[in-house]
Formats: C-alpha cells, structure tokens, sequence
C-alpha cells in the first residue's frame, strides 16, 4: 500500500509541475509591453523560454512591433486523419506563406518521453499553455524557440530532428536549403532531408520573416475555446480555419495508419465479432471536442467573431479549387497560380504505389478518398460511432447509415449541403 501512494504522489506532482511550466510559459508569452530597454536585452537561445515579448526588439529576436500590420496569421485546427495534412498544402503551396507542420510535435515529446510515468499520468491539456507559448513565437518567426523542445539539442542553431520538415516547402528551398535549387517538384520525405540536410534555424527565421505570411498546422489543441487566448491577442489578427471530417471517416483512417493503437479496432473490423476491450474513449472524446469547437465557432463570440471557419474536408475533396478560393478569402489573401496549379495536379489522381502506403500522402482522387471509408468499415463499427457521436453527425451535416446497403452505396451521399460561412 505505501508503494502504490508513492506512486500516485509521483504522478500528481509531475502533472502539477507540468502545469506549473505550462502556466508560467503563457504568462511569460503574453506579458503586457515591457517598460524599459532593460527587460528586453537579448538573451541566448536556451534563455528564451520565459522571456516576454517586447515591443521595440529586432526581428531577429521576435518583436512584433517590427512585423507590418498587414502579414497575416493563419492556424489550420484540426484532429488526426482529418485530412489535415492534405489542406495544408494549400498554403504550403503559396509563395509568400511560410507553412509549418505541426510544430507542437515537439512540446509533446519532451514532456511524454521524460518518463513512462508522467507519460500515464499526463493530462495533454496540462500542456496548453506551453503550446500557446510556442505558437506565438512561431507566428513572429521565433524558431531558436523551438530549441527549447527539439532533441537532441541543437547545437550551434543547427538540427536534423525538426519534425517534417519536408512539409514545409520554405524549409526546403533557396535560402534554407542551398542544395535544391534544381530539384523537380514539390519537397518530399526522401529528398528534403538527404540534400538540405541540418536545418540552420536562424535562416529558418529569416526565410520566415522573408515570406510575409505565416500558417501552422496542428492537430495537438483539442478545442478551439482554447486558442481564445491568442484570437484575443490584438497583435496577431489571427484566422483560424477549423477543418471537420465525418468521424466514421476519421476513425476508419486511423486504423489504417496507426495500427498498433487501433489493434482491438482492426480485429472487430475483420471478424465482425467485438473484442472484449475496445477503447471507444478516443473516438468519443474526439467528437466532443469536434461539436463543442463547431457550437463555439459557429456561435462568434465576440473574441472568435471574423476569426474562425469552419471546412469540411468532405466538402473540400468534391469541391478543391471553389473550397480553396473560400478558405483565401478568409484569411484574406489572393490565392496563387501555384496553389491551383498544385489542386489541379493532386485531386485528380491516384497517389503512386509508394505514395499510397504513406500515411502522410497528399496525392489522392480526393472524391473517391473522401468517403472511401464506407467501403472498408464493418457495419456494426458504424452504428457504434453514429451512436457515439449522434450529436456531431447532426451538427456537421453528416447522415446516419440504418442498413448495409445504404452504407456501400456510394451513390448516396452522406454529407448534407451546408454552408458555414461566417457572418463577418
């Protein structure tokens, strides 16, 4: 008995002390306008982590008093396997974006790979504010910031570990990276980090503040109620664009890239008979925190009004170019020749025999692959999510299947017409 209290005693205070970090983070990131020169001396890389954001520095060291009025901010919210990475590219693609993917990749890791205890006892929203913290500092062009998190450590501002980087086309290209200037197409997983090599993150920076516009996209900050602390914040203007998928669709696709989580899942789907233990908390929290973020975005509260949109992914795999042009005049940006060019190139066709066994692909026959998911889902699988999530099917249009047939015939669309454009 005294062995297992030490170990509870252990696990609430390594949750409390990552809290205790998360909080501190935030207060430092959103400090008010710092009073004197002398509070806003430059500090090392290793130094930055709780070191507020001053008006009147350089932009080297993440000011946003030096950034123009006019760049935008742009965070593309999403959940896993919601074809986030897909929309991505759509601002990826624009010239004068500087797209990052999923940077709070490594807040996680830090805190989740110290220990296999803090990893079992560890709220994820215990590292909210610790996320909101490197966000900003992402969207003022900041990244020795996320020297704080990358491992190992970068040494001399140099990192081969910075999570898909051959996501990011700006770090993968001339001033970045040096080595590609006659590369064909696009960046990808193979080449980007065998030519470019170490990543020299003040040129990261640089190539950041270079490109105008910034858009990050994460699939860690489970609703958007928590994001208020930086729509509030009148120095980032920023838009966030909420991507949706039938959750159906978001559960069949991850059984399919993460199997050894999904196990349980893959062996219901197979047989038709249900293991005794299948985890359903997952999926169930995942469509709470879809419909609460739907019902607060959709709602515009005062602090979210202009600032949020709401994407199906379904509406955009039938519509690219029309849903594309939508998303751009949200954010408030003339959509590129590029940005059509590459649509036009990647909704059209199967992905390669390669592509096609990568989890992360975003060349796909974007209609076939938006409700693929009714071929390869067992039908009781289904009903058991439409009973989970009966309250997000309704709330973002999706239909409830009530027989097999219903559920193979892909002529019969199960996503209702609905627009939710925001009253601006």
């Amino acid at each position: 008995m005294e062995c297992s209290w030490k170990t509870v005693l252990l696990l609430v205070c390594a949750s409390l002390g990552v809290q205790y970090t998360a909080i501190r983070s935030l207060r430092g990131s959103i400090a008010e306008p710092c009073g004197g020169a002398d509070r806003c001396q430059f500090r090392r890389p290793k130094e930055y982590r709780w070191r507020p954001l001053c008006d009147g520095r350089p932009p080297s060291e993440g000011s946003f008093s030096s950034l123009s009025s006019s760049r935008k901010h742009i965070l593309l919210f999403a959940t896993t396997r919601s074809g986030s990475s897909f929309t991505g590219q759509l601002f990826n693609q624009h010239p004068s974006i500087f797209y990052v993917f999923e940077p709070l990749y490594h807040v996680q890791q830090v805190f989740t790979n110290s220990s296999s205890r803090l990893r079992r006892g560890l709220d994820p929203r215990a590292l909210l504010g610790a996320y909101r913290d490197l966000l900003l500092n992402m969207y003022t062009c900041d990244l020795h910031f996320l020297e704080n998190y990358i491992r190992p450590e970068p040494q001399d501002h140099l990192t081969g570990s910075f999570f898909r980087r051959a996501s990011s086309s700006a770090l993968c290209s001339p001033p970045v990276c040096l080595e590609n200037g006659g590369a064909p197409g696009e960046p990808d997983e193979a080449w980007c980090p065998r030519r470019c090599r170490t990543l020299n993150l003040t040129l990261a920076s640089q190539a950041c503040l270079a490109r105008g516009h910034v858009a990050i996209k994460t699939v860690r900050i489970p609703e958007v109620q928590d994001l208020r602390t930086l729509s509030e914040d009148p120095r980032l203007h920023l838009r966030i664009v909420h991507l949706v998928r039938d959750p159906r669709g978001i559960l069949a696709s991850r059984m399919g890239a993460f199997a050894d989580q999904f196990r349980a899942w893959k062996i219901w789907n197979a047989t038709g008979r249900q293991p005794r233990y299948v985890d359903l908390a997952q999926i169930t929290r995942t469509c709470q925190d879809l419909a609460d973020s739907a019902q607060t975005g959709l709602r515009q509260p005062p602090w979210l009004r202009g600032k949020y949109l709401l994407v199906r992914y379904e509406d955009l795999a039938l519509h690219p170019e029309e849903k594309a042009e939508e998303i751009y005049r949200f954010v408030g940006l003339e959509m590129d020749e590029k940005v059509r060019a590459w649509i036009l190139q990647n909704t059209k066709r199967s992905a390669s025999p390669t592509e096609g066994n990568y989890k992360y692909s975003t060349t796909r026959d974007s209609r076939a692959t938006a409700e693929s998911w009714r071929l390869r889902l067992a039908y009781d699988i289904v009903g058991v999510v439409q009973t989970l999530c009966n309250r997000t099917l309704s709330l973002l249009g999706y239909k409830p299947v009530h027989s097999l047939a219903d559920l193979r015939n892909l002529s019969y669309s199960l996503v209702e017409p609905r627009s939710f454009l925001p009253l601006l």
